[in-house]
């Protein structure tokens, strides 16, 4: 299991776990990325937000927010 953020592009994802306080959690979960959600992580450049693309829905995620968001491979 690691966080979202070390992850390589054009790869495929299961979302495990949120660290972080409930504000964070509930912002995320709204976007869609629930416990469970398979997404698929389109661009992760250094110093730039993640692109992911998740229930039909193309998402950017902050880096430190990514780093918070924990995943186990699909």
């Amino acid at each position: 299991m690691g966080s979202l953020d070390c992850q390589n592009e054009n790869s495929y994802c299961r979302i495990s776990h949120f660290r972080g306080s409930a504000r964070f959690i509930g912002r995320i979960t709204a976007m869609g990325l629930t416990i469970g959600t398979v997404v698929e992580i389109v661009q992760n450049r250094k110093y730039y937000p993640l692109l992911l693309f998740a229930r039909d829905t193309m998402l950017a995620v902050s880096r430190k927010e990514a780093r918070n968001i924990l995943v186990e491979e699909a």
